[in-house]
């Protein structure tokens, strides 16, 4: 199933979402664009278990930053084009809800906190791997999680190919998006090999953070909205 809309409407613009998008894509083609340059970036700012709790490279090429800063880069990075095009898309559909319920610096915060999650969700069983991660992908997760939580119940308009004809139709979230937790769950631990590199425990914990964490965000941002009073009527005389 590929979500391409859902029914929401939203209260303010979604201008920390889009804007996350926007450096994605700007970052990618800044890959592209400086080729080899390009590749090295993946690897330096992309981020490394090993490399992360040794505190760092030995690699002088691969040191553009401080190694701890590699948990929050390496989202900004992705190593293609469908892999960019569908997170971005996931992000479009699901952020701008997710930002309209916490608030612009809170969604800030909760993206980059499911990021990080993530990162160590795939990180901790394998805390010598020496592979790279890259993508916006964990982080998304976060965010269809906190969707779940925030919008279970609302409509969204997927693509489901039937035989040979894909057909647009209209499911609960809660369907999709579960559906889509157990594809992940399934190739992880039931036909694990089977997802080629793809960092699928980067995707379940992202997933499980952003549910964690939406209650938690969702009531920070609506006791600290500033609230209207109505000063009673003054009698002029």
């Amino acid at each position: 199933m590929l979500p391409v809309a859902d029914d929401q409407t939203l209260r303010h613009a979604p201008v920390a979402s889009r804007t996350i998008i926007l450096l994605c894509c700007l970052a990618y083609a800044w890959q592209w664009l400086a080729g080899p340059w390009g590749v090295l970036a993946a690897q330096a700012l992309g981020f490394s278990p090993a490399d992360f709790f040794a505190g760092g490279t030995q690699d002088p090429m691969r040191a553009w930053t401080p190694f701890a800063a590699t948990i929050i880069t390496y989202a900004f990075l992705h190593g293609g084009w469908l892999h960019l095009g569908g997170n971005m898309l996931f992000l479009w559909i699901f952020g701008d809800d997710v930002e309209d319920a916490f608030g612009q610096p809170g969604f800030i915060v909760f993206y980059l906190l499911a990021a990080m999650a993530a990162a160590l969700a795939q990180a901790l069983p394998a805390p010598g791997s020496s592979g790279v991660i890259v993508g916006a992908s964990g982080a998304v997760s976060g965010v269809l999680g906190a969707y779940l939580v925030l919008h279970p119940r609302a409509r969204i308009n997927v693509l489901v190919p039937i035989f040979f004809v894909v057909d647009l139709v209209r499911l609960p979230a809660f369907v999709v998006l579960l559906f889509w937790f157990a594809v992940q769950l399934a190739y992880e631990f039931l036909a694990p090999g089977l997802a080629g590199n793809v960092a699928l425990r980067a995707h379940i914990g992202g997933f499980i953070a952003g549910m964690a964490m939406a209650p938690l965000f969702a009531f920070v941002a609506r006791h600290s909205r500033p609230r209207l009073s109505v000063a009673a009527p003054t009698l002029l005389r």
